[in-house]
């Protein structure tokens, strides 16, 4: 278990990308900044809930994402005209894209839902 919390502490990682946009014109980079919030796992205790949780978001996140990237893709190809290249460039881009935020909003869920969880079983 103490692999896969260091796993998910790693993907703070991603958050370096910001720093491209501190340093050039592209000011996306810095919502990779975001992902700052993956170090908290490395002082978390890990326990079969937080797998749990963690798995069952980055399944829905994936699953999500593939779908996204397969309809974007279509759509792009044929209702907007764009080159196969670009069309799945734009499909891969915003599959991606859905399965940060999915990813993202599931994992924040399951956590607040537990930590409310532990704060009524104290009372």
């Amino acid at each position: 278990m103490k692999s896969r919390r260091i796993l998910y502490g790693m993907m703070g990682l991603l958050s370096l990308l910001g720093l491209i946009g501190l340093f050039t014109e592209s000011k996306a980079f810095l919502s990779f900044f975001a992902f700052a919030v993956n170090f908290e796992y490395f002082f978390v205790q890990s326990d079969e809930m937080l797998e749990e949780y963690m798995d069952r978001s980055a399944s829905r996140a994936f699953y999500c994402g593939m779908i996204a990237m397969a309809l974007v893709s279509l759509g792009a190809f044929f209702l907007a005209s764009q080159k196969e290249n670009k069309a799945l460039i734009t499909g891969l881009a915003w599959g991606w894209i859905v399965s940060v935020v999915v990813y993202a909003l599931s994992a924040a869920y399951y956590g607040f839902k537990e930590r409310w969880g532990l704060e009524c079983d104290q009372k």
